[in-house]
């Protein structure tokens, strides 16, 4: 017989029932949800009663965009993230070595468009600082990595390869080589134990589903393996897998992948200078970026992934990417038709450089947009890396969540972890507070594209899962929030379509420096997979 469960003395953010005190489950789903006096006299009896003394409770969240390996080595490893100059990265890197010398040393995060010295290390300074030690440090956007003379020499066919450089980062090709001989020194023991880190933190920060963005150039197959054996051996959060690779239906299916795409790249990032743009770099004028794959290959993929039912997707930042993308699209519309394509509602990650045009048309082919707003917290504005890549007013248009949404674009919201944090409350205020006026979204949209729409994303779109009504799965998460909206707006705060940083009632507010909500307890489907009392005891 399946438990029920009351939760009592709190505030549940269900559509119905906006005043909502109390919510029932048992089992694995929501059975009831109301007021608490009427809670009581219906389930007296449950087997477990839990009083929230205010406590606020929700969907829980859903990150779209994920790379749990990388992500959990960056939790107990070498995390250069808060290095502010050259000389914070390599002090970093000489204190590790010296304390792990006989391992391969990975890090990650630095990123120089904020130094003072404006460059990242040289070659013989990484050396100084590692001495004999291989070292990997891969850049903040992971399209670029500083690889020491140990390492290199451990690399088969690395000089010379594309994006080889003697003494700088190595990008495209020769990043890949490197990164896949670093990767080659982590155990398989190692490699559960950073998972299970990163399915542990996800998990406390209110997150009940990822989705692992896998391919021959992340992490291999048996990393992907992995994962999903240890998300569906214990109470973690549930892994939605997609696998990166040209005519990997097979391969997807065999590992159990719900898509054949995630980091199928397309071109690189802005921050290393390999995202495809139609005009070039402003600060390497040069420079056009790094397109990998023609409008010709997507549309073959995109044809063989529609034939098989399977959902599709591409890595796409630059605007001449995603202009392959949408060629790609069209070509593929040619063979299987428009509603074949929009009905596998087939992903574009990132999608951070489209202008109206491009916008319509990734509407128009039912496109999901898995994009991460903490991308714009990070880089935007017009003092942001953004700006200082591309120029102020191009690095201005970034990540128009306005107006795909608009254009009936699905978003669903990620981290890309560990490029940026999973801290989902952070990218809800993140993209609510656009650094570029216009650009951001309502808070109520901001928390759907970050919960239901990242089950909607992966596949699950049962018009319940991502919401606390009867009959919902119980994925949940339970929150102390300083301060909650729940009065009705007044005029002004109704006004959020065009002013979209007004408060949405039931909804905690997102207001920069305002303390944002901490996680109790996260639940899926009526399992407890994070309680903040165990942790602590």
């Amino acid at each position: 017989m399946p438990t029920t469960t009351l939760l009592v003395n709190g505030r549940i953010h269900s559509p119905a029932a906006a005043d909502a005190t109390a919510m029932a489950v048992t089992g694995d789903v929501v059975t009831w949800i109301g007021q608490d006096t009427p809670a009581r006299a219906l389930y007296g009896d449950a087997d477990t009663v839990i009083d929230l003394d205010g406590a606020f409770v929700a969907p829980a969240f859903v990150d779209a965009h994920v790379h749990a390996t990388a992500a959990g080595l960056l939790l107990d490893g070498l995390d250069l993230t808060g290095c502010r100059s050259l000389t914070d990265c390599l002090d970093a890197v000489a204190g590790y070595a010296a304390r792990y010398p006989a391992t391969v040393l990975w890090g990650h995060g630095w990123d120089e468009t904020w130094w003072p010295e404006g460059r990242p290390p040289t070659l013989a300074e990484l050396d100084a600082a590692a001495g004999d030690v291989p070292v990997y440090l891969s850049r903040i956007d992971v399209h670029s990595a500083l690889a020491s003379s140990a390492l290199r020499q451990r690399t088969p066919g690395l000089a010379g390869a594309e994006g080889w450089s003697a003494e700088g980062p190595l990008t495209r090709d020769a990043h890949h080589r490197v990164r896949a001989s670093a990767r080659a020194a982590v155990s398989p023991s190692q490699r559960r134990a950073a998972q299970l880190a990163f399915l542990r933190h996800a998990a406390a920060a209110g997150v009940a589903c990822v989705h692992e963005c896998g391919g021959p150039e992340i992490a291999g197959t048996d990393d992907l393996a992995d994962l999903l054996a240890l998300s569906t051996a214990g109470d973690h959060p549930e892994v939605i897998a997609y696998w990166g690779e040209l005519g990997g239906v097979d391969t997807a299916r065999e590992l159990g992948a719900h898509g054949v795409g995630g980091d199928l790249f397309v071109d690189g990032a802005l921050g290393s200078r390999t995202a495809a743009l139609r005009e070039p770099y402003a600060d390497d004028p040069g420079n056009h970026g790094a397109l990998y794959l023609d409008a010709d290959t997507i549309a073959e993929h995109l044809v063989a992934c529609t034939r098989a039912r399977v959902q599709a997707g591409f890595h796409a930042i630059g605007d001449a990417a995603l202009a392959a993308v949408l060629d790609g699209l069209r070509r593929a519309e040619r063979q299987v038709g428009g509603s074949a394509l929009a009905s596998c509602r087939h992903r574009v990650e990132h999608a951070e450089m489209v202008d109206a045009e491009m916008v319509a048309e990734l509407g128009r082919f039912g496109v999901v947009a898995s994009v991460q707003p903490l991308f714009d917290a990070a880089w935007g504005g017009r003092d942001g890396m953004y700006a200082r890549r591309l120029g102020a007013q191009r690095g201005a248009s970034l990540n128009p969540f306005a107006a795909l949404a608009a254009a009936g674009v699905p978003l669903a919201f990620g981290s890309d972890a560990p490029v940026t944090p999973v801290d989902p409350w952070a990218a809800v205020r993140a993209a609510v507070h656009h650094r570029t006026d216009g650009f951001g979204v309502s808070p109520r949209a901001a928390f759907t594209a970050h919960t239901r729409g990242g089950w909607r994303a992966g596949g699950v779109d049962d018009g319940l899962t991502g919401t606390l009504v009867p009959g919902a799965p119980a994925t949940y998460a339970v929150w102390d929030a300083a301060e909650l909206v729940t009065a009705a707006p007044d005029s002004r705060a109704q006004r959020w379509s065009t002013d979209p940083r007004s408060r949405v009632p039931g909804l905690p507010p997102v207001d920069p420096g305002m303390e944002l909500p901490r996680c109790r307890r996260t639940v899926l489907r009526g399992r407890v997979i994070f309680d903040v009392a165990e942790e602590s005891a």
